[in-house]
């Protein structure tokens, strides 16, 4: 199963702090530990959402507002991608993860949709072509 793991934003990371160097090598030993599990597929740190734009759709319009958006800690600050069992084998990664913040913080585990869970809706083209469209992804 394959879950996005969010770390939701903080003042701090909004405001652009940057993490002590103490931060990017405990981070880094964690990420080492998931490409070493087979785990991590992919991740990266968002900048502040300041750097940003929302795009709003309303039928055929199309409205753009300019970061920065609030509150904080209703944005994502940082992602993973991570291809895991079951949701209880993420939960069980994060808890090993250092707080990713200089205080308190959360990280949201969300799973993604699969070509499966559409079932009869998604039209057969479709399937074909994002089955090819994956292949391509994971090779």
């Amino acid at each position: 199963m394959r879950v996005i793991v969010m770390v939701k934003a903080t003042g701090d990371s909004e405001a652009g702090l940057m993490p002590e160097p103490e931060m990017f090598e405990a981070m880094g030993r964690f990420n080492e530990e998931l490409m070493a599990a087979g785990i991590l597929k992919a991740g990266d740190g968002l900048k502040p959402s300041a750097h940003g734009a929302r795009v709003r759709f309303d039928g055929k319009s199309r409205s753009v507002t300019p970061g920065p958006f609030g509150p904080a800690e209703e944005l994502v600050a940082g992602f993973w991608l991570w291809e895991v069992r079951d949701l209880e084998e993420a939960i069980d990664w994060v808890k090993r993860c250092p707080n990713p913040m200089p205080g308190p913080s959360d990280i949201e585990i969300r799973p993604l949709y699969e070509m499966e869970d559409f079932g009869d809706a998604l039209p057969p083209d479709v399937a074909a072509q994002e089955a090819e469209h994956r292949c391509r992804l994971d090779s």
